[in-house]
Formats: structure tokens, sequence, C-alpha cells
């Protein structure tokens, strides 16, 4: 940093920066105080299941694109050019399959938390397996994601460290306890906006400084940076358009399919059409979240051309070049510079508010309430409210254990990375192999995390001798989580190492794969060792299926074969049990959580003489009942279509 002096705000940037922290706690308090006044669990873990589109939408685009993610893509595109912008082909396919595969299975079972799955469909040991995997997952992640934007903005401009980390966390654990879910939602919507307000401006004012967003389109040709259509097949290229078209729909599956966080969001919509629709809105947000980081690494690229701030040692790291960038860009602009720390601090806020929610939500629902089935309504409602603060105050722990770990930093990503690909495996194969059975289940969990680990530590340690001044760090096995808006946090080594080494062969061939592929990669294991165990030990049979478990997606592939063979290889489609699965399902599920972690028979009875009132008004109402429905009615309604 010698040769420059530390960049420092303004008041006017600290007081934009207060601005953020105040509303999104004033949300929290909103909802803290209105309403329900968040009395019960299902009012704070899932927002009395009452969300409309939009907030589901934003709030789910928040949820993954962190702090991290916002430094992330622009150093990327500035080091390798915009070949990861073809990442958006695989959102399609990534957003279309949980809104028509994994919504209505999730949806039609009320569930609570996503892992209460596992157990209608295998038993209470994949729950628990499931549930422990997500809570170490999430601990070290946010962590991580709290302390690295702070560390990075503390280095360019000297803003207090601990002092950045504590106000957020502590006005996170504020809101987040105190108002739930519907205000974890809500600031989720406000960040979202913070965070497309802060890209543009830099964009902006940083293209018009430049000359003009087509001086910087020119500029970005002639340094070679704007990447063709690259189709090579190879797994071991980092990034070509199969590994991001393709790898990247599985990422996408392992955040927006099956991930807590992202499922809960889903869950608290009124409606199952409002929770499709809101993968159907989240879309064109995602492309243009990622054009905006690719934009900012051009105009970054206009300005520094070859000779990054990196290199002539103004700053250590990538993520730090950005906001040096920002710094630079808006040095005679009091202001501009808060907003886009706001910006990012609004990306850390709402991924870690997601993360104290979520696991709030799953330590409550699949850890306490099975051991504890007549705890009242308001215990538990205490208990989550406690849970969210404690996961809090362990995040912040863990943004300090960060603190300590140095280099290390990026394993911890990395980790975060690891798990996202089994958890996926295991859901898919609980959701489309219906002679999956419980113990191929359990094996091929361990089996996928055991290779996940093996290739994500080989390839940390395979590139840590490195000739870079710090160790290179692993832009294998990053952010699963950041809604893959970021690849790295730094990219120093990888463009050395894969242009002047002869493509590597045996277990180093394993260790260089791709990192988009891990999601990939580790979900296959899963499936395929649990299948494997699952034959060898006794398949299941369909009857010994909880009806609404299982997507058809067997029987659709041998749409061909006649039904007897059908039925006994166990195609046969369980959606058309239906009507069965209303009936039995709310009631199953009232009968296992006493305190309304589900609609029960009666509720569904008493709403059905409501609709038969209102029924009676005018047409006009009736079609609007009919949207409002409860989807155990809803699917009532609808069974015939979707037999169809």
């Amino acid at each position: 940093m010698g040769e420059v002096v530390q960049m420092h705000f303004t008041t006017v940037d600290y007081v934009i920066f207060a601005l953020l922290l105040v509303a999104s706690a004033g949300i929290g308090l909103f909802y803290a105080f209105s309403g329900g006044r968040q009395r019960t669990t299902q009012e704070f873990l899932m927002a009395d299941r009452s969300m409309s589109c939009l907030p589901v939408s934003l709030s789910l685009l928040a949820t993954f694109q962190s702090a991290v993610a916002i430094l992330g893509a622009p150093s990327e595109v500035y080091t390798f050019g915009t070949q990861y912008w073809f990442l958006g082909c695989s959102y399609f396919l990534g957003l279309l399959i949980p809104a028509h595969v994994f919504i209505p299975v999730f949806y039609r079972l009320r569930l609570t938390s996503a892992y209460e799955y596992l157990e209608l469909r295998f038993n209470k040991t994949v729950r628990i397996c499931g549930t422990v995997t997500f809570i170490f997952q999430m601990i070290i992640y946010m962590g991580v994601v709290l302390y690295a934007p702070a560390l990075a903005l503390n280095a360019v401009t000297g803003f207090d460290l601990w002092g950045a980390v504590l106000t957020m966390g502590l006005v996170c654990i504020l809101y987040t306890t105190l108002g739930g879910l519907k205000a974890v939602m809500w600031t989720d919507v406000f960040q979202t906006v913070v965070m497309f307000a802060g890209q543009l401006a830099v964009i902006v004012v940083g293209a018009s400084q430049a000359g003009g967003i087509a001086e910087v389109w020119r500029i970005a040709v002639n340094g070679s940076r704007i990447a063709g259509l690259d189709l090579n097949p190879d797994p071991l290229e980092r990034h070509t358009f199969w590994t991001l078209g393709v790898g990247g729909i599985f990422l996408m599956l392992a955040l927006y399919g099956v991930n807590q966080a992202q499922v809960q969001r889903y869950l608290s919509s009124r409606t199952e059409k409002e929770a499709i629709m809101s993968c159907y809105v989240v879309f064109p947000c995602q492309q243009i979240v990622l054009s905006l980081g690719c934009l900012m690494g051009l105009v970054m690229f206009a300005r520094y051309g070859e000779d990054s701030p990196l290199d002539k040692g103004y700053v250590q790291t990538n993520d730090q070049m950005v906001l040096y960038f920002v710094m630079d860009v808006f040095q005679d602009l009091p202001g501009l510079a808060g907003l886009f720390v706001a910006c990012l601090f609004s990306g850390a806020l709402s991924t870690i508010s997601s993360a104290f929610n979520s696991l709030a939500t799953v330590t409550m629902e699949d850890l306490i309430k099975p051991h504890f089935p007549n705890m009242s309504e308001g215990r538990a409602t205490l208990l989550s409210k406690g849970l969210a603060l404690a996961y809090g105050l362990v995040c912040l722990a863990m943004a300090y254990i960060a603190s300590l770990m140095g280099s290390v930093l990026q394993a911890a990503f990395s980790i975060f990375g690891m798990v996202g690909g089994p958890l996926l495996g295991l859901f898919c194969l609980g959701m489309f192999f219906p002679w999956a059975n419980p113990i191929g289940a359990v094996v091929g969990l361990v089996a996928g995390l055991v290779m996940a680990f093996w290739i994500g530590i080989g390839s940390f340690v395979m590139r840590m001798p490195g000739p870079t001044p710090m160790p290179p760090l692993n832009s294998t096995a990053l952010p699963l989580f950041d809604n893959m808006t970021t690849t790295v946090m730094t990219t120093l080594a990888t463009t050395a190492a894969a242009t002047a080494k002869p493509r590597p062969t045996g277990l180093d061939a394993l260790y260089s794969l791709s990192y988009v592929w891990y999601s990939a990669h580790n979900s296959a294991t899963v499936v395929v060792v649990g299948l494997i165990v699952s034959l060898l030990t006794g398949p299941m049979k369909e009857k010994e299926l909880t009806p609404g478990t299982l997507f058809p997606v067997m029987g659709m592939l041998l749409f061909f074969l006649p039904e007897r063979y059908k039925e006994k290889l166990c195609c046969v489609t369980p959606l058309a049990q239906k009507p069965k699965l209303t009936n039995a399902q709310p009631y199953r599920m009232g009968q296992k959580d006493s305190n309304g972690a589900a609609y029960c028979k009666e509720d569904s009875v008493t709403e059905d003489k409501e609709t038969e009132s209102d029924r009676a008004q005018t047409e006009e109402e009736d079609l609007e009942t009919r949207t409002v429905l409860p989807s155990s009615q809803l699917s009532d309604h609808t069974v015939q279509e979707t037999a169809l």
C-alpha cells in the first residue's frame, strides 16, 4: 500500500452507510410490533405462509448475492475476460427445474424444513444427517461472509474492521431475532434495491469517466477481454461454455432447489403458483445481476488496462482491487462511495440474516420439536428467537476465527461449496429414484461428502506451492452459495497454471476439475453410490413410499415400456395419487406437529366452508378465493389438469 495514500470516507459516506443499517433495523422492528407480532412459530419461521411473489423473488435473489459475489465477479472479468458471462445460460434450467420439480413436491407436503422431506421419504436418520450437514456448512460460511468484505474495506479505506463486523452482526441479529422471516424478506427487498443502485452508480460514473460505454467496450475488445464461445468440452478447463452452461445448472439446483434458506422462501408463499412465479421473476433479475458484475469488470479494465492496482502494489488481493477502483472513481463525488459500501454490506446482511433464520428453522423443526412434541406454541416461538440470537453470536465468533485463519480463509469458502453438491444428490436420490432406501441414502451422502472433501482439499493442497507472493487461492471450490455471481475472491494464479502446464493426468486430473463441475460431480457420486447400495440391501417397494414424496421422472423417461414392466421397476407415477395425498398428508403433518407446523384436517374443513360461503357471492370473488386456497384444496381443484 506504500505508494498510495489510503483513501478515506467523507462524513456523507458514513451517513449513507448508517442509513442502510438504520433502515434495515427499522424494518425488523416494524414486523416485531405489527401484525401477529411474531407470536407463533408459523409467523416467525414461515412468515405465516402469506408472502406475495415480489418479496419472495427479490429475497431469493438477495440471499445468495453476498458481498463476496459483488467483489468477485468484476475482478474475475477484469482478470480473465467475459467468458464468465456464459454462466447466465445455466439460469434457464437452473430455475425451471426447481420451479416445476422441487417446489411442487415440497409445497404439497406442507413442510417447514426441507429436511422433513428426507424423513417422509426415507427415515429419521437420513433427516438428521441432512440437517447436521447443512448446519455445519452454514456456520462455517456465515463467519467468512461477514469478515471478508470488512477486511477488504479496512485495507482500502481504513474503515474500522471490527467496528464494521460488529455493527453488521448486531444489526442483523436485531432484525432477524425480533422480526422473523417477514423482516428478513422485506429487508432483503430493500437491500436488493441498494445493491442494484450501488453497482449501477459505479458503472455509470466509471463509464462516463472512461468516455462512454462504447469506448469501454472498444478498449475491452482491444485488450482481448471479450470472450467468444469456447466449446471446448474438457472438464478441467476452468471456464468454457459447457462448464458454465451445464455445470452451472447443478450449482443453481444446489442453491435454488434444495437449500433450506431458499426452500423456506418458496414455502412462505401464499400459493404454490406464487412460489413458482417467484422463480420466474428471479430469472431476469439474476441476468441483470450477472451483467452488472461483468460490466463493472469491463469498466475497471477501461480505467486501468493491463496496469492493475494489484500489479502496482496498491492493494494485495483482487477483492480489494474492486474497492480501490470504486474509491478511485468516486473520489470527487462524496456520498457515492458510501452508497457502494452500503451495497456491499447489503449483500453481506442479506446472506447472513437468511443463514440465521434458516439455521433456527432446521434446528427447531429437525432437532428439537421431534423430541418435545407437546411444547407450547409460546415456548416454541421464544426458543426459535433464542436460536436465531444464538446463531447470530456464533456468526460473530466465526468471524473472529476467520480473522485468525489468514490464507486458509478460502478453504472455508471451499467447504461451503463442497457440501452443496452431496445435499443436492441426496434430495435427487429420494425424489427421482423410487427404489432408493435409507441405507443407500446415508452411504451415498457419506460417499459424496468424502469425494467432495477429497477433491476440494486435494486441489487446495496441489495449488499451495506457487511462485506468487501469496498462496494461490482455491478458485475451484468457492462459493456454491454466492448465486455463483462470483467465482473467486482471487483468481490470481490460475492463468499461469492453466497456460503453462501440460494436461494433468491421474489424481492430478481429478484435483484439476473445474470448480463449476464440483456440484454435478459430487451429487452424481451420491446418486450412483446410493442406488448401488440400495439395490444390494433390498430396494424399496412403491407401496412403502409416502405418497407425494416422489417426482415421476423415471415414469416419464421410460414412457415406452408396458405398464407391468414399469410396475416391476417401480416407475408408476405416484403423482397420480395426489387426491390420496391431499386427504392423508395434512392430517398426517397435523398429527406430527401439534403446534401449527402444518394445516391440520380441521383447518382444511373450516376453510372449505368459508370458500363455500364465498362462492355464493360473485363469480369474481370465487376466482379470487381459489387463488388463495391452501395447497391441500388447490391440488384437489387442479388434479385433473396436472394429471393431463
